[in-house]
């Protein structure tokens, strides 16, 4: 018998193998000072396009005085407790129902985290005898949330409504057999690629399937739709969404997430979620200052015009230079490149180092080997300045990797880790 660390030290994993190159650097980096679109690495001044705050709201001053005032009055702590032994307030209460309104839903409920949110949603929502069917490409937490699940499960191709077709009818006969229910799942926005989920198609398959939809909308919240209501409002089918879940951390630059359903729904999940069950009430600081958030998305649309004025301009002038940027149709803005992961580490020192620019960077085993995904996330604090040093950059960085520099540079890392 084998020790049971054995197998982590002999393999670290495909990520983890490259921490001594990457460490501190590639990955687990510290940006320094306020939130913005220019921050600082390691001591230089660097645009960053790696920050999640697409509205531009986690520095302004209105939202951090409700940040620090709540802090002041309440502490970091309150409400001690679950929520449902002792750390209910109203304010909880205010925020969900203004979430639900938001959202165009009837009933809402506050969740602690968005990774952990998704993934004890879907485990609440079926049971064993209950078949889960769900986009290939999906998030890692709604992939988690469906290890979880103790039935059976099909996965679509990514946003392909033929596949979904097919698994909706080999699930069908499934369920007919188990007895149970059958939920499809998608995300809003894909945060990877920056495509819609299809969820147009996937509702139209309603009339011919019976089955209920979850959608994880992240990076659609705030974002997308006439009121910022996220990618089901942008493509008219936001009512036909049986489970809306969304998180804090992007557009609303927070801590938290929510579901908003029916009430009927939520009232189920509000008793049998275990997470939310057996955890900490969401302290009042964070609630407090979502509120503060969302009556911001409200009121100040020209927060979210702005972004798609920085989107617009990016995406248009990477095309414009011949960029790959895939097939986008949200914020999230993927830049494709080929290359080994010791050159994607070449070309994004030189990014840094020379050029100033940050933003993150993808490699295998997330997409294909082969590959390098640049994924550049646009906010409204960003400027057409910041857009143009960074189109210069990224003309500079693929001449460099088409010409072999970034091979030649990589060449001794690739050796020593046998690439």
């Amino acid at each position: 018998m084998r020790d049971l660390f054995d197998r982590i030290t002999e393999n670290k994993g495909p990520l983890g193998k490259w921490a001594s190159q990457a460490e501190g650097y590639f990955v687990f980096p510290k940006l320094e000072g306020p939130i913005s679109n220019r921050m600082k690495f390691q001591g230089k001044d660097v645009i960053t396009w790696s920050i999640n705050d697409y509205l531009g709201l986690s520095n302004l001053p209105e939202v951090k005085k409700v940040d620090g005032d709540t802090a002041a009055e309440y502490g970091a702590a309150y409400p001690m407790g679950a929520r449902m032994m002792s750390g209910h307030t109203d304010f909880h209460e205010q925020l969900e129902q203004e979430l639900a309104a938001f959202a165009h839903k009837e009933s809402a409920y506050l969740l602690n985290f968005g990774y952990q949110g998704i993934l004890s949603t879907i485990d609440a929502l079926v049971a064993k005898d209950d078949i889960i069917v769900y986009d290939m490409d999906s998030h890692a937490c709604i992939i988690d949330g469906v290890r979880l699940h103790m039935g059976k499960r099909f996965t679509f191709k990514h946003n392909d409504v033929e596949s979904l077709e097919k698994n909706l009818e080999r699930a069908t006969k499934m369920a007919e057999h188990t007895g149970g229910g059958i939920l499809v799942i998608s995300e809003g926005v894909f945060g990877m690629r920056g495509e819609q989920g299809i969820l147009k198609e996937i509702v139209a398959l309603k009339q011919k399937y019976n089955f209920r939809l979850l959608v994880d909308d992240a990076h659609g919240f705030g974002t997308l739709g006439p009121t910022g209501a996220g990618a089901g409002e942008e493509q008219g089918v936001q009512q036909d969404i049986d489970v809306y879940f969304a998180t804090f951390a992007k557009s609303m630059a927070g801590i938290g997430a929510f579901l908003a359903a029916d009430k009927e729904i939520i009232d189920y999940l509000k008793y049998n979620m275990r997470s939310q069950m057996f955890a900490k009430s969401l302290p009042m600081v964070y609630v407090k200052g979502a509120l503060k958030r969302l009556d911001m998305l409200r009121t100040m649309p020209e927060l979210k015009a702005k972004l798609w004025e920085n989107v617009n301009a990016l995406q248009s002038g990477l095309k414009a230079k011949g960029f790959d940027i895939g097939n986008t149709t949200s914020c999230v803005t993927p830049v494709y490149l080929k290359g080994s992961i010791p050159e994607a580490m070449a070309l994004v020192k030189d990014l840094r180092e020379n050029h100033g620019i940050f933003c993150s960077i993808v490699v295998y085993p997330v997409i294909p080997k082969g590959l390098i995904l640049l994924r550049m996330i646009p906010t409204a604090t960003h400027t057409l300045k910041d857009i143009e040093e960074t189109l210069i950059a990224f003309s500079s960085i693929r001449e460099r990797l088409e010409n072999g520099t970034y091979k030649k540079l990589s060449a001794a890392v690739a050796a020593a880790m046998g690439e």
